[in-house]
């Protein structure tokens, strides 16, 4: 049975993880800033009992990672009077990108992607993103830090993001994971380079094995990042109190890089498509070179079979058959009709 049907039939709102367990224990890691005092502070590894009380003039981001301990989820919604939905999708791996607005704040649930250029594969990690009022909370699969980039930009204090509010640090979270789906494109359009290479240089069985393979890569991602699109053009058009019309300009970019990057993807579809179309010409190209010498050959050997196929007739009376010289005169004119017809053939440029 999938893991999808394991949600069947369950009530609305109720926590299942429906994944793969990808961490030992689940980490909490803890970040709060202010811009204008420029006060720091980060803890890891901390418990849900060791969390800071909200505080007005602070950005606090609350980083999760791990989603299979649904006891803790339900904490965490407990004490940040989460919606159970946004509960429920977080757990639910398998759920599309979305984007949805509660009371409580706005919830967006991405697919972070990235490219194992040995295994050829594209590896998913379900991210999901909460901006509250003044906090922002963010749940990854794994223990590996996907937002790393914009929490060293908080430490050293770098860009605009301390001097901000917690709807930057949820644009920046957002356009961090954006920013990577370019890294993941180029590097499989490096891949197309490569194949088209080989195309070029060497034919061999796999590389139709290999650009239906790229299609399908290019494939999932868009199938990740389409409704990722639609998610940011609806919360371009919220107008919540949580998201700043300074921030909403920075929220539209990143529809901007979207679209490039859909763009970027159907552009190499259609060159793994002229690929596959070259692939074939080339094979058909090489199939006509070979039977091309094998209709020359044949050809050489058509006036030869005949003579030979003449004076091999069981008549009793053949007038050359009694000529002394006439096995080296008929050598001789086979050896002149076949040179004869290889200098046709090379005016011609057949051979």
């Amino acid at each position: 049975m999938s893991n999808n049907k394991r949600l069947i039939g369950t009530v609305p709102g109720s926590i299942i993880f429906n994944g793969q367990r990808k961490v030992e224990h689940i980490a909490i890691h803890y970040t709060e800033y202010d811009g204008l005092s420029a006060s720091f502070e980060e803890l890891d590894n901390q418990t849900i009992q060791s969390f800071h009380t909200p505080k007005e003039e602070l950005v606090q981001w609350y980083d999760i990672r791990g989603l299979h301990d649904t006891d803790l989820l339900h904490e965490f919604g407990q004490l940040f009077k989460l919606h159970p939905l946004i509960l429920e999708d977080t757990a639910d791996v398998h759920q599309r990108p979305k984007l949805e607005e509660y009371p409580e704040g706005i919830y967006l649930k991405i697919h972070a992607l990235s490219f194992d250029r040995d295994n050829r594969i594209i590896t998913k990690e379900d991210v999901s993103i909460f901006l509250g009022d003044g906090f922002v909370l963010s749940f990854q699969e794994k223990a590996e830090d996907l937002l790393s980039l914009v929490r060293t930009r908080i430490k050293d204090q770098r860009g605009r993001i301390t001097n901000k509010k917690a709807d930057y640090l949820f644009y920046a979270l957002l356009d961090s994971i954006v920013d990577n789906y370019f890294m993941v494109v180029d590097a499989l359009a490096q891949e197309i380079q490569k194949l088209e290479t080989k195309i070029n240089n060497n034919l061999s069985e796999n590389i139709k094995e290999e650009i239906l393979s790229l299609k399908k890569l290019f494939l999932q991602i868009r199938k990740s990042i389409n409704p990722m699109r639609e998610a940011v053009i609806k919360l371009t058009k919220y107008e919540n109190h949580l998201i700043t019309k300074s921030s909403s300009i920075f929220i539209r970019d990143i529809h901007d890089h979207l679209f490039q990057i859909i763009e970027s993807i159907d552009t190499n579809r259609d060159l793994l498509s002229g690929l596959q179309d070259l692939y074939i010409s080339e094979i058909s190209l090489e199939m006509n070179k070979v039977m091309q010498v094998l209709t020359i050959i044949t050809t050489i050997f058509v006036p030869l079979s005949f003579i030979v196929g003449l004076y091999g007739m069981n008549f009793e009376y053949i007038p050359e058959l009694k000529y002394r010289l006439g096995y080296f005169v008929l050598w001789g004119v086979m050896l002149t009709i076949s040179i004869g017809l290889l200098i046709f053939f090379k005016r011609k440029k057949w051979l």
